[in-house]
Parts: C-alpha cells; sequence; structure tokens
C-alpha cells in the first residue's frame, strides 16, 4: 500500500526538512519565497525515494502541486491570529489527499524486500512523536499565555530547546515502553517528570504557568500513549 510511504514522506517533508528559517521566510515573502520552492522539490523527492517508482512520478507530481496550492492559499490567507486554525486546515488537506491517492490506486509498492508495513508503521510513528508532536502540542497550547514568573525566585539558566527535546525523548520512551508492553515505565516516566519539573514551578508560587506546563506534559504523554496503542495492536 502506499499509504504509510506517503504518510512518511509529508511528515519528513513538512516538519524534519523544513527549517524554522524557512517558514519564516515564506511567511513575509509568500508566493516570492524561493524556500516554498525548495519545500515543494523535496516533498516530490520523498515521495519518489519511499515509493521507489518512477512510474508512479505522477503521484509525486499530483503531492507536489496540491501542497503548493494548499500551501501558497495558506501563506495568502492566514494572520497572526488564524494562525493556528490554518495549520489544521493545512494538514487536513494534505492527509486528504494523501487518502484519496490511496484510495483511488491500488495497492502498488514494491520496497518490501527492504521496509515491510510493519517496520514502515514504527518509524512513521517514530517521526510522528518527535518534531510533529512537538509543533503540534504547541499549536493546541497557543490558545493560552503563561504568566511571567519572577526569574529572581528559580533558577532560569536553560539549554536551548531543551524542553523540546526532553518532550521528544519523554514521548519516543512512552512509545517504547508501550510496544514491548511494559506500562509501567510509562508511570516511572510520569513520577520522574513530576518531580524533576514541577519542584520549580511550585517555587515559582505561578498557579496558571503551573497548569500550562501540565498541560503540554498531559499532551505529550497522552499522544505517545495513543500512538503507541495504534501501532500496538
Amino acid at each position: 500500500m502506499i499509504f504509510i510511504p506517503l504518510i512518511l514522506a509529508h511528515l519528513l517533508g513538512d516538519f524534519i526538512f523544513q527549517p524554522n528559517s524557512w517558514v519564516a521566510d515564506k511567511e513575509r515573502k509568500k508566493g516570492e519565497s524561493k524556500f516554498l520552492y525548495f519545500h515543494i522539490f523535496i516533498h516530490a523527492a520523498l515521495v519518489l525515494v519511499f515509493l521507489w517508482d518512477f512510474q508512479l512520478w505522477w503521484i509525486a507530481l499530483i503531492i507536489g502541486v496540491s501542497h503548493y496550492l494548499i500551501d501558497l492559499v495558506k501563506l495568502l490567507y492566514q494572520t497572526p491570529k488564524t494562525k493556528r486554525t490554518w495549520f489544521f486546515v493545512d494538514q487536513l488537506l494534505h492527509l486528504l489527499v494523501i487518502v484519496l491517492l490511496s484510495v483511488f490506486y491500488f495497492p502498488y509498492f514494491r520496497w518490501s524486500d527492504f521496509f515491510n508495513d510493519e517496520s514502515l508503521k514504527l518509524l512513521t510513528a517514530v517521526v510522528f512523536l518527535t518534531i510533529p508532536s512537538s509543533i503540534l502540542i504547541k499549536t493546541l497550547i497557543s490558545i493560552w499565555t503563561p504568566v511571567t514568573v519572577d526569574h529572581s525566585k528559580i533558577q532560569t539558566e536553560s539549554l536551548v530547546h531543551a524542553g523540546k527535546y526532553i518532550g521528544i525523548l519523554e514521548r519516543l520512551l512512552v512509545f517504547v515502553f508501550i510496544i514491548v508492553n511494559h506500562w509501567e515505565g510509562v508511570g516511572f516516566m510520569i513520577a520522574a517528570k513530576s518531580v524533576f519539573r514541577f519542584s520549580d514551578l511550585a517555587e515559582a508560587k505561578q498557579r496558571k504557568l503551573t497548569e500550562y506546563v501540565l498541560i503540554g506534559t498531559l499532551l505529550s504523554f497522552g499522544i505517545a500513549v495513543l500512538v503507541g496503542i495504534l501501532v500496538h495492536h
């Protein structure tokens, strides 16, 4: 089937191989941004790589053209207030194109000697739990703005992007625990993060900030658990 390879190509092209600088340039220059066309080329190339059959060039072409049109419409019409909504509309439309191609095209995937459906399913889940999930969680909780804390009361030194990478690692660990059927590990992860993360927040005495972080944490664990259950069963 071609659904999983197309989803994997989309996750890699839209999240992993698209730097923030590209996104900023596209939002500023719209259709005149050269990075928009680099982005589309990467998507089409990834589709060809994962389908591994140049007779299916027309699928890569459809993915590329549809992705360009959807992204261009989003860039032209989104505003700072509607950016969150357009993110989900954009992703749903891309998913719809992939679903339609998968439904109307008979299974043709011939890369089974290298990657079978099971390994591709695991790889797709792992990719989704990295940067795509981070962006999804950030977008979901963007409707709230945590209050500014008194930085003199808590230690503020932190590694650059440490929170993002901690979230990615915790989701991957939760996913592994579920796949190997050791749910007790998930409980250990939640307990460990609660001890280390919420002690600083309690010291800051900021209830809104604590709730904000708690929502993000529960979303992160919840997504990892859901993906793990879906893949496991």
